[in-house]
């Protein structure tokens, strides 16, 4: 659910070319932001090998033409509070000797768990994506995110700027991992992500055209499923409208106290005995099957109603921030978007992406949003992501 601000403006712009104090020539140096900490082969697979794979998962495999090469990146990049830190992601190579590639940025949905990201779990549909794009010749950076894979701390669910950073840090660390082996990734990045990932895909791409970086530019915006209005999706789990509401709306409420200060203490928040126990499920720790079994169903049964009011009716500093994520697409981009979504989709509604296509429109963004059809949301990723690709591919 992260969504976009810009990064110019925010006092987030790239550290690395930014103006600091002098330093005496014995003091450390900080490390540059994007620069690579280790790197660890997590994947060497051949075209049948990726196509067993992405069957495995339930994504189309007719398009893998080339073997890949996947390693588990951490790299330097900075926190909520412009600290340096380090996070993880994976960056997969295709096997086909070609010296120029193109980069494909690939930010994934939510996730509790730090072990359930791209870099660490090989059965993930992330990793799976992150595959596929390979197999057709591109480079792939999947950012985990601060706080998850191997990232230290907690995951700073829904803060714009923290996904801009770590975001295009990867981009950066990818580039420079590559460059070890002679390879040359394209200035053009082609963006797409699901769920958290579809603002986050207009976050970055948004920060990326107003030139957050001073190589890469933005080439593409493909945003899945994502929940561009959070005001409103919020709101519909506080009134219990939405799949698994209690688990979306609680991963909200401890990840945004943490940052903001939603309450003063966990019972003006949550329901006896759970304001006992949910700070502490969402620690990083916690798969989100534990998690789900912990939790009651609905969120009049976890929240007060004094918090669900709250939510359904935000005033205020909060009320600004979440403003702030409900205008992820209210920009115009220099490259046409394709939004996706599936009208059966329970957890996050169609009407998201119609609110992001009506805020480019009156942009005059060039737009189109794609129903894939029927299907629930982890279902909708699969049926988006051969068109993706398609388009990706066509892109000269």
């Amino acid at each position: 659910m992260c969504a976009a601000t810009v990064l110019a403006g925010t006092g987030l712009a790239d550290s690395q070319h930014s103006s600091s104090p002098a330093v005496r020539a014995d003091q450390p140096q900080p490390a540059a932001r994007g620069s690579v900490v280790s790197a660890t082969l997590v994947a060497d697979l051949d075209t049948k090998e990726v196509a067993a794979h992405l069957e495995k998962a339930g994504i189309e495999a007719t398009q893998v033409r080339y073997g890949v090469r996947a390693h588990r990146i951490v790299y330097r990049t900075v926190d909520t509070k412009g600290r340096s830190t380090t996070a993880s992601e994976l960056v997969v190579v295709p096997r086909n000797g070609e010296r120029d590639l193109r980069v494909v940025s690939w930010l994934h949905g939510t996730e509790v768990y730090r072990g359930e990201v791209a870099s660490v779990n090989g059965q993930s549909t992330d990793r799976a994506t992150a595959l596929l794009f390979a197999s057709t010749g591109h480079a792939v950076s999947a950012p985990d995110y601060l706080g998850l894979g191997k990232g230290p701390g907690f995951h700073p669910y829904g803060h714009p700027e923290a996904t801009v950073t770590a975001s295009v840090d990867a981009l950066r660390a990818a580039r420079a991992f590559v460059q070890r082996d002679g390879r040359v990734l394209d200035r053009r990045v082609l963006i797409s992500g699901f769920s958290q990932g579809g603002p986050a895909t207009m976050m970055v791409g948004r920060a990326l055209q107003q030139g957050a970086d001073r190589y890469f530019r933005l080439g593409a915006l493909a945003p899945i499923a994502g929940p561009f209005d959070l005001s409103a999706f919020e709101a519909a789990a506080a009134d219990d409208r939405t799949a698994r509401s209690s688990l979306y709306l609680a991963y909200f409420a401890t990840a945004w106290h943490r940052m903001y200060g939603l309450y003063d203490t966990p019972d003006q928040a949550f329901r006896a005995p759970f304001d006992k126990t949910v700070e502490r499920l969402f620690d990083g720790n916690h798969t989100g099957a534990e998690i789900a079994d912990a939790l009651p169903a609905t969120s009049k049964e976890l929240f007060t109603e004094e918090f669900l009011q709250k939510v359904r009716h935000p005033t205020g500093e909060l009320r600004r921030k979440l403003r702030v994520l409900d205008t992820t697409c209210d920009w115009r981009p220099d490259v046409p978007v394709h939004l996706f979504h599936a009208k059966g989709d329970k957890d996050v509604s169609f009407t998201h992406s119609q609110h992001c296509q009506r805020q480019l429109t009156a942009n005059g963004a060039a737009q189109e949003l794609s129903d894939v059809g029927n299907f629930d949301h982890s279902t909708t990723v699969l049926k988006a992501l051969p068109i993706v690709v398609r388009e990706f591919n066509a892109i000269r």
